[in-house]
């Protein structure tokens, strides 16, 4: 399902935020960015509305992806 990230306690946000930049295989450019910058990048994304929170009932986890991947996924 997907959730509204602005539904979240912003710290429960910056939590999961920040567990998904620190994942192994989240850098695929020639540039490096901090784990800040990451952060700063996917809250960006969130906030245009270009990623969106994904929480799988099945496996009690979340995930952040791109929006135009989650058209398929019910609310």
């Amino acid at each position: 399902m997907i959730v509204p990230w602005q539904a979240l306690d912003p710290e429960t946000l910056d939590n999961l935020i920040e567990e998904f930049v620190s994942r192994d295989g989240t850098d695929y450019g020639e540039q490096e960015y901090s784990l800040s910058r990451k952060a700063e990048q996917v809250r960006a994304a969130l906030s245009a509305g270009e990623a969106v929170l994904i929480f799988s009932e099945c496996s009690g986890q979340c995930n952040i992806v791109p929006a135009e991947q989650a058209r398929d996924w019910k609310q």
